[in-house]
């Protein structure tokens, strides 16, 4: 079993003032698996998978709840089409840099899986397991963003996600809006692929119903290093929550390749 690990606030200094992230850290060997949450998620919401993870492969598991997310300080203001590249070229480096976390395995879900690719295209990374992720923007993922908004007034999603972040009602404006705006459904990471050496691991659920396997397809074919794909039956947008069964082996096995883990 993994050892407890430590749930703690860390502060990250930003231009317009220090910023506090909520955290969570399990004790480990060899370079750190550092977990990047969904577009409605935080570090609570990952449930016993961090611990999971952990205890399988030995490694020091890493997340923490973006701003505006979960525990962590409140959004500056609406987000913008960049926000993603934001994300993952201004803040995770500082995150990193304030955790003592140098050539991450990036494990991240959906927003966190385009967080995970981006990063990976500028600084040094030592894997990269993408789960769910988006490269481009498709119409299924924006007709299910436009469904959960009806889930979002029909359903206790609000007061779900409230057990998780101290605004929930502005987690999901945010989401949906800047999802839904027209100028981002030109966003595309397709080029940044082509600058990822390190090897990736992409997995999807055949029922997500936020994306499609061409989301896999368009990574394999344009990342240079080692690609493995993982098209999971009887899954959808959640392949950690729902099929651990599979991911947890799939990533284990992906970091006891010797490949996988040269410095």
């Amino acid at each position: 079993m993994a050892a407890a690990g430590t749930e703690a606030m860390i502060t990250v200094d930003r231009p317009a003032g220090p910023v506090t992230l909520d955290t969570l850290d399990l004790p480990g060997q060899g370079p750190a698996i550092v977990l990047l949450h969904e577009g409605l998620g935080s570090i609570t919401q990952w449930r016993d998978f961090p611990q999971a993870l952990a205890s399988a492969t030995r490694r020091r598991v890493f997340a923490y709840s973006r701003q505006g997310y979960g525990r962590s300080s409140p959004a500056e203001g609406p987000r913008d089409v960049d926000y993603l590249h934001r994300e993952a070229l201004e803040w995770l480096p500082e995150v990193l840099r304030r955790a003592g976390i140098e050539r991450p395995v990036l494990v991240g879900h959906s927003d966190g899986a385009s967080i995970a690719l981006i990063h990976a295209s500028a600084h040094p990374v030592t894997s990269v397991v993408a789960m769910a992720p988006h490269v481009i923007v498709e119409e299924v993922t924006l007709q299910g963003i436009r469904d959960a908004a009806e889930v979002w007034r029909m359903t206790d999603l609000a007061q779900r996600l409230g057990r998780h972040h101290d605004d929930a009602p502005a987690v999901f404006a945010a989401w949906q809006q800047i999802w839904l705006d027209p100028r981002f459904a030109a966003w595309d990471i397709q080029d940044l692929l082509a600058n990822i050496p390190c090897p990736v691991l992409a997995i999807q659920g055949r029922q997500d119903e936020y994306g499609t396997l061409d989301q896999l397809e368009r990574i394999a074919t344009r990342c240079p290093g080692r690609v493995d794909t993982l098209a999971l039956a009887a899954c959808g947008h959640a392949p950690w929550r729902e099929r651990p069964d599979l991911v947890i082996p799939a990533i284990a096995a992906l970091l006891g390749d010797p490949s996988c883990n040269a410095a």
